[in-house]
């Protein structure tokens, strides 16, 4: 493995084999030829296998609530636009327990980057289905295989009006590091679900599986920012489309709507002069 500084060098607590481990691979180099620095990036998280990844990063780390981690990674980044901002989590956390506060974020359009590890399962619980897992599946609570309809993440960011989509693998770090780092200098919010495997907990969808059951998109000559084919891009699943699925002009980011910045000045507020004479006609 490449070595970089936002290397951890303690314990990771993952199942060996986990995908989580390539998908920060990819991220750890990601940040490092953006050429940002680990005190510049402030990665949350909810509650999961997957939001453990901000502990393996030297790097700052919010770590809140499970479902939690876009409103937190937003208003982070409405208190210091200048930090590169990343919300990370498992297609449960963010899909599952986050699903609102998914749809919400998108709305606001803060500019962050929402990485999802998308296993089509809930790991850290010990496998039951997640909104992700396909009907039929086996789980550890649904024997007789999954009912439910699963849930189209990238169809869903594109009908709440997301202006950066992507799908990764974590079977492809080199480029899976590229669609992050694309992401992560898209001006805006932009999600990046990373199919990947639990080794553990869903013996259907494994590192076999994924060598087959994707496809990357890259090189097509298409046009990234045709909302109808993007939609249609997000439908496929046989095989599932790795790449850009839709990337267009963001408009105003949330930060950039709020008071203390409308005026074009990113300077966070903690480091603005106080404005005595305001405060002292404030309090008479």
């Amino acid at each position: 493995m490449i070595e970089t500084k936002f290397d951890y060098n303690g314990e990771i607590s993952w199942c060996p084999g986990c995908g989580d481990f390539k998908i920060l691979e990819a991220l750890k180099l990601a940040l490092s030829e953006l050429a940002l620095e680990p005190n510049e990036v402030v990665v949350v998280s909810g509650i999961g296998q997957a939001a453990k990844m901000p502990h393996y990063l030297r790097c700052h780390c919010v770590n809140g609530l499970h479902g939690r981690a876009l409103p937190l990674a937003t208003g982070v980044k409405a208190s210091n636009p200048n930090l590169t901002v990343i919300a990370v989590g498992g297609d449960g956390d963010m899909y599952g327990e986050g699903g609102n506060h998914f749809l919400h974020a998108i709305r606001r359009n803060p500019n962050i980057t929402n990485i999802v590890c998308n296993n089509m399962i809930y790991g850290l619980t010990k496998g039951q289905g997640s909104p992700t897992t396909p009907i039929g599946t086996h789980t550890s609570t649904q024997p007789g295989g999954v009912v439910n309809r699963p849930l189209n993440p990238l169809l869903l960011a594109l009908s709440c009006g997301a202006t950066f989509v992507a799908r990764g693998s974590a079977a492809d770090v080199d480029r899976t590091k590229e669609l992050l780092k694309q992401a992560i200098s898209h001006k805006g919010y932009a999600l990046v679900d990373i199919l990947q495997p639990c080794v553990s907990f869903n013996k259907t969808h494994s590192w076999q599986w994924l060598a087959t059951a994707a496809k990357w998109i890259e090189g097509e000559g298409r046009d990234e920012g045709d909302i109808s084919v993007a939609m249609s891009r997000a439908l496929e699943s046989d095989p599932f489309p790795l790449g850009i699925i839709y990337r267009a002009e963001p408009g105003k980011t949330f930060e950039e709507t709020q008071a203390p910045y409308r005026s074009g000045d990113t300077t966070p507020l903690f480091a603005r002069l106080p404005r005595y004479e305001a405060i002292e006609r404030l309090i008479g």
